[in-house]
């Protein structure tokens, strides 16, 4: 069965825990759920990316060191974040696909990459924009420019990977265990700048520790993060349910072929 039918009808549930998990993956119950939830994350997160870059980058204090070139971090610090948890949500998801072997996983991880590859392409170009003034040059060979350039690398080939195949099953199980392997990049760029002696600052934001960055510019830096993630959600929701639906039509047209060819 390719992904294409097994979207098309009900799913099957499992034997054993995975089966209350698993109402949650049926094509039809995710469509119901996300297009009630859908509005619930763009509007708030619209609004919210608004407010924050606002706030941010024309009201919230320069930096003592590096001047109006801190601003930038408004929009590099949410984008360096959701490049690293969108791959962990696509490691997620492919995970999903080869335990449970259910075709939505494979489904919003097919979606999650090219977010999650803009995410990262907006995290090094805003990186490089900042580097500039601070270190004389739009890029270096550092530990954490390096991993996340991987990063975009790895989500590129995922990309390529999955739609590389003409039986779509084939190319999700290919796209699955190169995301579980390419998982491994994320706790280097975490750590990087710890394990490394690198020109990149450390983090200022720890689960560990109290901010080191003043207050008037971590609210907006937060807000802003809250909303650009909330966007990258309902943007990867959207997509989800969009290519849902694309392969629901394909299926039934196929069928429809296929009993007017049988009945000629």
């Amino acid at each position: 069965m390719d992904t294409s039918t097994a979207l098309a009808q009900p799913a099957r549930p499992p034997a054993g825990g995975g089966r209350n998990l698993h109402r949650f993956a049926n094509p039809g119950q995710f469509l119901r759920i996300a297009t009630r939830v859908l509005p619930w994350l763009a509007v708030p997160g619209l609004v919210l990316t608004l407010a924050g870059l606002t706030w941010g980058l024309f009201f919230a204090p320069a930096d003592w060191q590096q001047g109006d070139a801190v601003r930038i971090m408004y929009v590099h610090v949410p984008a360096a974040w959701l490049a690293s948890a969108g791959y962990a949500a696509l490691a997620a998801c492919s995970l999903a696909s080869l335990v449970w072997r259910h075709p939505l996983a494979d489904l919003a991880a097919f979606e999650i990459g090219p977010v999650g590859a803009g995410a990262t392409a907006l995290c090094l170009a805003t990186g490089s924009l900042w580097g500039k003034p601070m270190w004389g040059a739009w890029w270096v060979w550092d530990a954490r420019l390096t991993s996340v350039l991987v990063l975009f690398f790895l989500y590129l080939g995922h990309i390529a990977l999955v739609r590389a195949f003409d039986d779509p099953t084939r190319g999700a199980r290919a796209g699955a265990i190169l995301a579980l392997v390419g998982a491994v990049d994320l706790p280097i760029i975490k750590f990087s700048v710890a394990w490394w002696n690198t020109l990149h600052q450390p983090d200022s934001i720890t689960l560990t520790g109290a901010p080191t960055m003043y207050i008037g510019m971590l609210w907006p830096l937060f807000v802003s993060a809250l909303g650009m993630t909330l966007g990258f959600v309902a943007i990867v929701l959207a997509r989800t349910c969009a290519a849902v639906m694309e392969r629901r039509i394909r299926a039934l047209l196929t069928a429809r072929a296929r009993q007017e060819a049988d009945a000629a």
